[in-house]
């Protein structure tokens, strides 16, 4: 090349072309070349100042920028990839991740309430946990908490302990299985009278402020139907999936057709990982053999079919699984029993179509809603 005497003027004048595109102002005058100009030979580097880290313009202006030394000065300048940005303001830090030690985020759900939701979820919960994972159970039905009282520790009063400088609620823990509910927290002779605000800011407390720790599986007991919850739900954690509850009857095979829809519309997007029939049948304790089908025959089943989702397992309606919750001692605890088989096998699909989810679809996302 002809011989070229490299100075930083000679650079800046070059630079004094260039615009950026932002403001329409050069990027000497604009303040937007930083005194760090160095020469050595024919290599020639130096900064360029943006306001922010994530600014549009970055790679056009640089090449530009690489563009103009090129082509007033010569060719022969050492100038690719030796332009270095820089940003006065930061991209701001990404939120930390909620729940950052578990694994797998389950929403049970039903469309409408009776279904027995709680109940499958309490067992669902306590035969994860005799499978030897590590479960978290949130009752999230703040207006009729009911796991205090299927665990027998209605009296419990969660304590707060200093955790890495905050104080955080630290969940009971009851046949292996860590729960928080607002039952914990409220008089349980009274109504909760709170409104969609109160109850979803109480739902997140319970979440962003609670010590979970590590765990396999964190189930959530939905509120019956569709609600505000739902919303703060789903736009406070990424769900892993969705379990939906009903029994046989039409009335609550139409409910949970819109449950299931809300979740896997396209601005929730949830997984439905299958569905729980409950109650359905019932078997007399001293006919065990029997079945009874008094709220229809295979309503669930046949619903699972035709929306193309996991039929999870069909749980018999028997006199043990309501004294059982009524004593606070999940029915699954007794291995043995019908029920404690049947909620047993429940568990073993859920950690199946778990895994298939996880191993087939890409991670939920939190949900972006935009308020207009």
């Amino acid at each position: 090349m002809a011989y070229v005497t490299l100075y930083p003027k000679l650079i800046l004048d070059v630079l004094s072309k260039v615009r950026y595109p932002g403001t329409g102002k050069d990027l000497v005058s604009a303040g937007m070349v930083e005194d760090d100009i160095r020469i050595d030979g024919n290599k020639v580097s130096f900064s360029l100042i943006f306001d922010k880290a994530n600014d549009p313009f970055i790679k056009s202006v640089v090449k530009a920028a690489e563009s103009a030394i090129l082509t007033y000065i010569s060719e022969d300048v050492d100038i690719k990839g030796n332009i270095s940005v820089k940003s006065k303001q930061a991209i701001p830090a990404a939120p930390a991740k909620l729940l950052p030690g578990v694994k797998n985020i389950i929403a049970v759900f039903s469309g409408k309430g009776g279904v027995g939701k709680s109940t499958v979820t309490a067992n669902l919960a306590v035969s994860l946990a005799k499978a030897g994972y590590r479960v978290g159970l949130l009752d999230a039905d703040i207006f009729g908490p009911s796991m205090p009282k299927m665990f027998h520790c209605e009296e419990a009063r969660p304590v707060l302990e200093e955790i890495d400088g905050r104080e955080l609620i630290v969940p009971e823990e009851v046949m292996g299985v860590k729960i928080l509910s607002i039952g914990f927290f409220v008089d349980p002779n009274d109504a909760v009278l709170w409104r969609g605000s109160m109850a979803g800011n109480a739902l997140t407390q319970l979440i962003r402020d609670a010590h979970w720790g590590e765990l396999d599986y964190f189930l959530i007991d939905m509120p019956p139907g569709t609600s505000d919850i739902h919303l703060t739900l789903v736009q406070t954690l990424a769900i892993t999936g969705a379990v939906v509850v009903t029994t046989p009857q039409e009335v609550a095979l139409a409910d949970a057709r819109k449950g299931i829809s809300m979740f896997v519309g396209d601005k929730i997007n949830v997984p439905i990982l299958g569905l729980v029939e409950n109650m359905s049948w019932f078997t007399p304790a001293e006919l065990p053999q029997n079945k009874y089908y008094i709220f229809g025959r295979d309503g669930g089943k046949n619903l699972a079919e035709e929306l193309h989702i996991p039929l999870l397992g069909q749980i018999p309606l028997v006199q043990s699984i309501c004294e059982s919750g009524d004593e606070g001692i999940p029915s699954a605890v007794r291995e043995d029993s019908m029920t404690g088989i049947a909620f047993r096998e429940l568990a073993a699909r859920v950690i199946e179509q778990v895994d298939y989810r996880n191993e087939h679809l890409d991670p939920t996302q939190v949900v972006e809603v935009n308020h207009r």
